[in-house]
Formats: structure tokens, sequence, C-alpha cells
């Protein structure tokens, strides 16, 4: 029989694979098939197997899944809402064991026990809250007075993020642990002096019972989790860092535990000269010591990693000031609604995006942007969220509130892109696939060998060598390698304007030879303006022809379209009635007025309504065309009676953009819909030799897969919904953040201020990210390829070097915090 039930809890492939792989080890179970999208699991079985069987199999796997009969699911998920914690609700393994997969609540990572880092997003930055210092059960959205006793409510101290608490309990449990491993430490190496004074006061075995005393409170308190963290991952065969510190730690202890209760089951080479067995608690405790320093820098350090994040989220205002009935009232950011009008002082931070209504003033969008200068913003001119205003005050229109605004849309990319694997770490999870289990093989050959050729007292060496070999084993440096670098690299692109939408597109953007660029609004500024109107037509006049451009572009959205409209109203031209409009992509627009067939476009606009072009319009269009303007043709009833020109300024940036990607040895080439004369006027005064003209969209991307057909690594920069196709088909599409959303979400890249220079700024941070990856990858890799042989003893016989387990120990916490500050360092490099 088969059985469908919900699933509560998957996010990822890596989820549905694994709730698989539980269902079907269950008794009776035929087949198990989990579909992800639906949430489902379809369980051929031989006999009916009670549900609570499968939700046991769960549970007993961690509990991060569950399993429901159909339509239950509803109530289980209202209720997991109602535990949600405070913060964010959102956490993460920061080293992506199981690829981008976000959990509702703190803790560790089922794969590598690593404590799980808490999202920084904008429901972290929750509206002031008020309450009384008397009552504190009052809570109110905004000041005023108690109900119970009338005292002054106050702002309410804002609550600790689940990263500051993690932080804050391992520094408490790493102090404790001090204060109890340093006295061990100093009765440990009293002997090795001569005449131990201590030993004048009691003898050793005492001063062992006081070691395993004092190491009882590090070992069952402060470091206890390694040891949790270490069952699980044997348990759920998820071999990881805790592992190794499980066992070598966890041998020494309990060897030296035994050691005390029964010295006389050991050979005399494992006692003292007073015959004790020789006990290990300093070097137990000192290593689990030393490896909670390590996660404590490293907590510290993970805090740095998204500190871009957290600079986005202090831009984000939580007040605004808004009319009323010609009153200013001051709301919460959450109260603004789409349309309403605010008022924007001096200084102030623009609360939501919108449109300038009224006045005029200069803009600070680095922040945003990464470009340091103010911009002059008048009547109809956008604005953004977290920009700051300069010293005029304005009105202005919301027209994104919420989760919609640009700023709260790159902090979602870039959470979304920190979280992202790169292709790169399919490296380093094979080798830490193999890692753990071949270093406990190692460290078994170790003590092998020092039991068979080593010196007196051979087992005291042999054991010893054998921990240290466990303890300087690190994978966890291995694993953060990636993403530290991608996590920054993304962050510090977002404060330059550079929103990468995930890790892969930093890796490809690395490799990129051949760089495709539109026209209209990439290369140039894509605000066209109509510079003259004419007529081929002696029964119509400019003004008439103007009437009909107007009257038919009124229903287009096109930027040349919009040009035209401005351009008309201006002149004060009548719009005629227009019925059955149509765009015909790539070509122009038709429809009918005064019951004629109307069309405007390009010639093959005219071709497709055809209407033929006469030499003598076209010589006169060339000369246009020449000078880089763009012609648009207006036929009425198949007829050409008048022609359209409109002028679209190159970049400032442009030609300096694509002379620094040039330089980098990318062929950069421009796909365009305009005529050949236009697009040989813009490729000249850029410098361009590589340009192809009257591109449709399908032709765009014909041009990608045939370069890369040809081997060539193809990133696409565009900004209409004309460029999608071809973006989503190369290997890196760039949108401009100034184009359409439909571009943007075909993109891999988006430059939010739109132009070619932050290409270049994206080559240099993908240049900076992977030369980062491949450093932390290098010095990961090297550590532990030089590390185990020397813990294992290789240099003894030559040179006498031994490496003491507690040396092991501070070495291995201290290779993933430089694999951490090596990745910190891509936060101060100039894109």
């Amino acid at each position: 029989m088969t059985h469908t039930y919900h699933i509560h809890g998957m996010t990822c492939n890596g989820c549905r694979s694994h709730v698989e792989e539980t269902l079907s080890k269950v008794g009776g179970v035929s087949k198990a098939t989990v579909d992800l999208d639906k949430a489902e699991a379809n369980i051929e079985m031989e006999s009916h197997i009670p549900i609570e069987t499968f939700q046991e199999a769960l549970k007993k796997d961690g509990g991060t899944y569950s399993i429901h009969k159909q339509g239950e699911h509803h109530q289980h998920s209202e209720a997991k809402k109602e535990k949600q914690p405070k913060g964010t609700g959102t956490f993460y393994c920061p080293m992506h064991c199981e690829g981008d997969k976000i959990y509702n609540k703190p803790g560790d990572c089922p794969v590598c026990g690593m404590d799980l880092v808490e999202e920084q997003n904008l429901s972290a930055t929750s509206k002031e809250q008020w309450t009384c210092p008397m009552h504190p059960e009052i809570v109110k959205d905004e000041a005023g007075s108690c109900p119970i006793c009338g005292m002054d409510l106050v702002p309410m101290e804002a609550d600790s993020s689940a990263e500051e608490k993690t932080y804050k309990k391992l520094l408490k449990k790493f102090w404790i642990a001090s204060v109890f491993t340093l006295p061990i430490f100093l009765i440990a190496m009293s002997e090795m002096l001569n005449n131990n004074p201590l030993y004048d006061i009691m003898e050793q075995k005492y001063w062992n019972w006081i070691q395993f005393a004092l190491s009882i409170p590090v070992v069952f308190y402060a470091t206890w989790m390694f040891f949790e963290r270490a069952y699980k991952s044997i348990k759920t065969w998820n071999l990881n860092m805790f592992t190794l510190i499980g066992i070598g730690a966890g041998v020494a202890w309990s060897f030296s535990v035994f050691g005390m209760f029964f010295p006389d089951v050991f050979p005399s080479q494992f006692k003292t000269e007073s015959g004790t067995v020789h006990v290990y608690f300093e070097a137990a405790t000192v290593i689990l010591t030393l490896v909670l320093l390590g996660q404590l820098l490293e907590a510290r350090a993970h805090s740095k990693t998204n500190s871009a994040v957290k600079e986005l989220l202090k831009l984000a205002p939580n007040k605004a000031i808004k009319i009323v009935d010609g009153e200013e009232v001051e709301v919460s950011i959450d109260e603004i609604e789409l349309n309403d009008i605010l008022k924007v002082k001096p200084g102030d931070k623009i609360p939501v995006d919108g449109v300038i209504t009224e006045g005029e003033t200069t803009i600070d969008e680095s922040m945003i942007t990464g470009e340091p200068i103010p911009v002059n913003k008048s009547q109809e001119d956008k604005v953004s969220s977290g920009t700051i205003n300069g010293n005029q005050s304005f009105l202005m229109k919301a027209e994104k509130v919420g989760s919609d605004t640009l700023l709260s849309q790159i902090i979602h990319m870039v959470n979304d892109a920190s979280r992202s694997r790169a292709p790169i770490q399919n490296l380093a999870d094979r080798v830490s696939g193999y890692f753990v289990p071949v270093v406990v093989i190692i460290s078994i050959i170790t003590f092998i060998v020092w039991s068979i050729w080593g010196p007196e007292p051979v087992y005291v060496y042999a054991f010893v060598n054998a921990i240290a070999v466990l303890i300087i084993a690190c994978p966890c440096a291995l694993g953060l390698a990636t993403p530290m670098s991608v996590m920054v690299g993304v962050g510090k692109g977002a404060q330059n304007g550079v929103l990468i939408k995930n890790a892969e597109a930093l890796e490809k953007m690395d490799k990129v030879n051949t760089l495709i660029v539109d026209k209209t609004g990439t290369i140039t500024e894509g605000k066209p303006t109509v510079e003259t109107v004419g007529a081929f037509n002696e029964a119509l006049s400019e003004k008439e022809v103007l009437q009909y451009i107007v009257s038919l572009n009124t229903n287009s959205e096109h930027p040349l379209a919009e040009a035209t409209v401005k351009y008309g109203k201006e002149h004060n031209a009548e719009i005629l009635k227009s019925e059955d409009f149509s765009a015909v992509t790539g070509k122009g627009v038709e429809a009918t007025i005064k019951d004629k067939k109307v069309a405007l476009g390009n010639p093959k606009m005219m071709e497709y309504v055809k209407a033929e072009i006469a030499s003598k319009m076209k010589d006169e269009a060339k000369s246009y065309q020449k000078q880089g303007k763009t012609v648009s043709y207006l036929s009425i009833d198949e007829t050409v009676v008048g022609y359209v020109v409109i002028g679209d300024k190159i970049k400032e940036t442009s030609a300096k953009a694509i002379k620094a990607l040039q330089d980098k040895g990318i062929d950069v080439i421009m796909l365009t819909g305009d005529n050949h004369d236009t697009a040989q006027a813009v490729a000249s005064e850029l410098n361009l030799a590589d340009f192809k003209a009257s591109m449709l969209p399908e032709d765009k991307l014909k041009e990608v897969e045939k370069l890369q057909e040809n081997g060539k690594v193809v990133a696409m920069a565009g900004d209409g919904i004309n460029d999608a196709p071809a973006l989503a088909k190369s290997d890196v599409g760039i949108a401009m953040g100034t184009g359409t959303d439909v571009a943007i979400e075909s993109a891999m890249i988006t430059l939010v201020k739109g132009d070619l220079n932050g290409i270049v700024k994206a080559r240099n941070l993908s240049d900076s990210v992977m030369r980062n990856i491949k450093q932390n990858l290098f010095f990961a890799l090297i550590y532990n390829t030089l590390g185990v042989p020397i813990a294992a003893g290789v240099l003894f016989p030559f040179f006498g070097i031994l490496l003491s387990p507690m040396i092991a120990a501070l070495a291995m916490s201290f290779s993933s915090v430089s694999v951490i500050g090596n990745a910190l360092r891509l936060r101060t490099i100039k894109v």
C-alpha cells in the first residue's frame, strides 16, 4: 500500500534527500519518495505502518522535520509560528553544510556542529516600543503614561541579537573554564620542577584528585557542548571537527580518571616514580578551553563578516513625517501606505521609495550606490529609502513601502547571496567528507608505530602523539574558507552598489572574457529626448505628425515613447483616441486612429506593416543616424508620412569603463536594436571594434549562444525586457538597477546606479573574492597537510621535536580564526 503525507521543515534538496533516507530506513517501508515543491512524501509499505512510527523516526533524527496527515499541516504551521523566538527568526550554518537551508531557532548545525548564525534583516529593526519602569508588563507603541501608576513610559531596550547572546554565553563559559583550567595547568607543570614544593604539602596522588575535581566544571559545564556535538556527529555519521575534539579530549580525560581509580591495571610504563598513573587532566582541560577560545573568537569574527548588512540596517529610519489634511504628523514607518505624501526635512533619512512632488534638494546616495558625490534632485525625480537628504525640505509621494523598497530588496539579496554556495566550495566539501575518518586512522597508526618503535615509555609517547593528531586536525577551517569570503565580498559589493544574487555569480564573473552590452539605458543615459519631428507628406504638417506619434505612444511604456509623449505635451499636441493598440517587440507600435492603421517604429516595423520607405526618406534619416540619433518612421495606411529624431546621450562613465574592461582582457561587444549608422556612431565614440545593429531579442539570445559555443564565458549587461532572454542565457547576467524588474530578475548581478562602471567594480570584486577564497583554501589545506604529520611525530627522529596536544589545540583553534581574519581583509579592498 502507498500513503501520502505532508512533510514540514524542508527548505532545500539536502533536506529532501535526508527525509527520504530517514523514512526509507523505517522497518516495513519498501520505498519512500519525497517531493520538495509539494512538501509531500509517498511511502510504499508492505502493510500499514502507523504515522507515529514515522514521526518517531524523524524525531530521533533531530526533530528538524515532522510528518503529518494531509490537511493537518496548517495547524502545525500556526503552532510553530507562535513559538517563534524574538529577533529575525532566521538562522543558518556559516559553513552552508546543507546549502541554503535555514532554521527558525538558534542551535548547532546538525552536520558540522557549529553554532548557527542569525540572519540580519529589517524585521530585527522593529518599531520603537515603550514600557513602564514600575510595571514592565505594560508595553505601548508610543510614549505616554502608565495606565496603572501614571508614570511616564520609557523606551524599551533593544533585545540582544542571537549572535550577541551566543557570544556572551561563550564568554561566560570561557571565563569559568579558564578559572578552573589555570590551577590544573600549574599543578601539572610543577611536575617538571626538580624539588616540587607542592609535594611538600601533599603527595602527588592527592594533587591528581584535586586536578580531577577542578576538571569537572570544565568538562561537564563549560565545554560539555563539544561532547554533545561529538556524540551527535557520530550518531548521525556527520563526522566533523567536534568528533575529533570529543574523541581526543574525551580519551585523555577518561584515561586519567580510569588511571586514578584502577592504577593496578596499568603497566609500569604508564606510572610515575611515586607509583601513580600519568594523568592528562591538564591536556584535556587546556585543549577544551583553547577550543572554546577559538569558538569565542569565531563568534566575534562572524559578527564582522555581515557588518555590511548591519550598516545597511542602520540606514532604515523608524519614523517619518506624514502630511494629513495639511498637518504634519509623525508616524512609524510601518504605518506608511502607498501614495501617502511625506515631508523630508534637512538631514533626515528618506523613509521609503518614492518621487518628489514639491521642492528640490541634494541627496547623499553613497550608502546605496557607492558614489560619494550628492545627487541633485527636483520634482518628478525618484528617491530611495535610507538615503540622506541635504539642506532643503521637500515633499514626496510614497511609491514603494515595506519589503518593496530598494533598501529592503538589497538586504534580502545580500542575505540570500551570503547563504549561497560557490561551485569552488564543492572541492572543500569533497575533501572534508574523507577528512575525519582519515585523521582517526592516522591517529591509530601513530599510536601503533610509537608503541612498536618509540622510546621508553613507549605507550605514553604513543598516547600523547595519537591525541595530538586528533586535536590539530581542523576540517572547520576548510569548510569556512569559501563561505566567509563570499559573505564579506557580497556585503562589500552591496556597499558599492553592486548587488550579487548568488555566490556562483562571483565565481563566474572572475572567468568572464566576453561582455555584451546593450546600448539604450546601458551605454547611453536611457533618457532619450526628441530633437526634431519631420513630415514626408505635404498633406500632413509636422504638428499633425507629432499628434499621431503622441497618440500612438501614449499607450506604450518604452523609454522612446515616453520621450515623444513628454515632447508632445510641451508642444500642446492633441491626443487622439486610439484603438487596437499593440507593441511589436524590437520593431515598434501600431494602432487604429481615425479609422486609419497607424504604425511607428524602425525600418523592420515599416516592413511589418508593408509601408515602403522611399530612398529620399532613407537619405534624410541617415544624416541623423550618422550622428548617433535614433530615427522612427510614422506610417498611415501603409504609407510613410513622417519621422521623429530622438537623441540619447552617452553616459559619462561608459568610455572609461569600457576601456578599463578591455585593459583586463575582456572583449566588449555592443548589441542594439538601433540601425547600423546609429550603432556605428556610438561604437566609434567609445572605440568599440565589435558591434551589431538591428538586433531583436531573439538575435541577442542567439549571439550569446553562439559565443558560448565558441568557448567564450559571456557576461551580458542590459536594462530592458528585450534583454531578459539574453541575460538569463548568459553565464553572468548583469542588470542595470535603473531598468525593468524583469531584467533585474533575470540577472545574477544588479548595478544599483546603472552604469558600466559598476561592471568594472563587479569584476574587481570577483577577482578579489576568488583570490581570497584560494588563499583560505591554501591556508586550510597546507595547515592540515603539515600539522598532522608533525603531530604524529615525523620530526622526532631527525630533530627530537614533538607537538604537545595543548599546542595542537591552540593551533587548531586559531586556524579557523585565521581563515575568517583573512576573509575580513576584503572589507578594506577598493573596487
